[in-house]
C-alpha cells in the first residue's frame, strides 16, 4: 500500500465526521455563510494559501509542493437544495426545508480530507495543487463561471473531479470520454386567457385547458422534431393555476427544463417551443409569454485526460470497476472549466451493497455509502500526484 493510501485511511474517520457535521448544516446556493467559512478555515489550519468570496462565495486554496512543477486543481461543490429531509438520522439537516440531497457534503468532506493528506506529503509534491471549493453548483448561473472570471484557473494545468454516484455500486468509477452531461436550460412560461365562472365556459377562454393541452404536444417535440440520432429532453416540473374550484383560471404559470447534448439541437427546441405554444395559443384565442434561458452547457471531458484517470482508477484499492458510461442527461457547471483548461469530470459509485435501491439524487430521502469519499479522494489523490510525477519527468 501506497503513503496516500494509508494516510487516507488513517483519517476516514475525520472525513465522515466533517461530512456529517456539513449535513446538519446545509446551506441554499448564494446563501452560504457557514460553509464557506468552515472550509476556509480548515485549509489554514493546514497552512495553504486561501482566496475566501471568490466569485461570491467560493473558496480556493492553494498547496505549493516542495518542488517546482505543474498545477492541479481539483473541485468540489457545497450547495445544498430546497427539499425538507425525510430520513431519520443522527445527523439529519437542522435546517428546515434545507438538505444536502446531492451529496456535496461527501464532496467537500472528500476534498477537505484530501488537502490534509496532500499537506502533509507536501515536500514529496512536483508542483501545485489548488482546491477549488465552489458554492452555488444547484442553482444557474452557478458558481463555476463566476469563479473562473475571478481568477480561480489561474495557472492551473489540469482540473479533475468527481459526483458521488448514489444508483451506481460502490467501487464502480464510471467515466466517458466527450460529453458525459448534458446542456441544462430552463423555460418559463405564462399563458393568459380569460377568467370566468365555472359553470359558463363559454364566456371564458381556460387557461388550464390550453395549458394541458400545450403540455401534452410538448411530448411531441423530441420524438418527431428531434433527429432520432440525437439525444433530448424536455420536461414540464411546474404548473400552476391557483383558483377556486368553481372559478375558470385566466392565467396558468409553466415551468420546466431542455436537456441536449448538440448546440444545433439545443437551438432548435429552444425555437420549437414557442412556435408550438403560440400556434395553442392562438388556435384558442389566449396570449402568452415565454422566456428561455440557457443553463450550463455539456460537460464534455478531454480524452487523454479521461484517459489518464481511468488509467490510475483501476490501479486503486477498493475500486472494482471502471467503466465506460453512457452520458447523463443531468447538468453540471463543471463544464466551464473544461471549456479552460483540460480535465475529466468522473463518476464515483456510492450505492451501499445492502440497498436494494437507492433513493435518487435531490430525493427527500437520498444518501450515500460514505465509503465512496475514501474511494474518491484516493483517485483525485493518485491522479494528482500521478500527473504531476509524469510532467516532472517530461522536463
Amino acid at each position: 500500500m501506497n503513503e496516500l493510501y494509508i494516510k487516507l485511511q488513517s483519517k476516514f474517520e475525520e472525513m465522515v465526521v466533517i461530512r456529517r457535521y456539513l449535513h446538519e448544516r446545509p446551506e441554499l446556493s448564494h446563501q452560504e455563510v457557514h460553509t464557506p467559512a468552515y472550509i476556509a478555515n480548515y485549509h489554514r489550519k493546514l497552512g495553504l494559501e486561501v482566496r475566501e468570496g471568490v466569485g461570491e462565495r467560493g473558496v480556493v486554496a492553494t498547496l505549493r509542493g516542495g518542488k517546482p512543477g505543474k498545477t492541479v486543481a481539483l473541485r468540489a461543490d457545497f450547495d445544498a437544495l430546497a427539499i425538507q429531509e425525510l430520513n431519520d438520522l443522527p445527523y439529519k439537516s437542522k435546517n428546515d426545508g434545507v438538505m444536502h440531497a446531492c451529496g456535496h457534503d461527501g464532496h467537500t468532506a472528500t476534498l477537505l480530507v484530501l488537502a490534509n493528506v496532500l499537506a502533509e506529503m507536501r515536500e514529496e509534491i512536483e508542483g501545485n495543487v489548488v482546491f477549488i471549493h465552489q458554492h452555488a453548483e444547484e442553482l444557474a448561473p452557478g458558481g463555476a463561471k463566476a469563479m473562473i472570471e475571478d481568477c480561480c484557473l489561474e495557472g492551473v494545468d489540469v482540473i479533475f473531479g468527481t459526483h458521488l454516484w448514489a444508483p451506481t455500486p460502490l467501487g464502480d468509477i464510471l467515466v466517458r470520454e466527450g460529453a458525459i452531461m448534458a446542456a441544462a436550460d430552463r423555460f418559463e412560461i405564462t399563458i393568459q386567457g380569460k377568467g370566468g365562472h365555472g359553470a359558463e365556459p363559454h364566456h371564458s377562454i381556460d387557461a388550464i385547458v390550453i395549458g394541458s393541452q400545450f403540455v401534452t404536444q410538448l411530448q411531441t417535440l423530441v420524438s418527431r422534431r428531434v433527429d432520432p440520432l440525437q439525444s433530448a429532453v424536455v420536461s414540464v416540473g411546474h404548473f400552476e393555476a391557483t383558483n377556486p374550484f368553481n372559478v375558470i383560471a385566466d392565467t396558468v404559470r409553466l415551468k420546466g427544463t431542455v436537456r441536449t447534448f448538440d448546440e444545433n439541437v439545443r437551438t432548435l427546441l429552444e425555437k420549437e417551443i414557442e412556435q408550438l405554444l403560440q400556434a395553442v395559443c392562438t388556435g384558442m384565442h389566449a396570449t402568452y409569454e415565454y422566456s428561455y434561458i440557457l443553463g450550463y452547457p455539456p460537460v464534455v471531458n478531454h480524452v487523454n485526460e479521461t484517459h489518464f484517470v481511468a488509467d490510475v482508477a483501476a490501479q486503486v484499492p477498493g475500486v472494482e470497476r471502471v467503466i465506460e458510461c453512457p452520458p447523463f442527461m443531468i447538468g453540471e457547471d463543471f463544464a466551464y472549466y473544461m471549456e479552460h483548461v483540460p480535465g475529466t469530470f468522473f463518476i464515483t459509485g456510492a450505492k451501499h451493497p445492502e440497498w436494494e435501491q437507492a433513493y435518487p439524487h435531490h430525493h427527500a430521502r437520498f444518501d450515500f455509502d460514505e465509503r465512496a469519499m475514501l474511494i474518491a479522494a484516493q483517485v483525485l489523490g493518485e491522479a494528482t500526484l500521478n500527473y504531476l510525477k509524469a510532467e516532472e519527468s517530461n522536463r
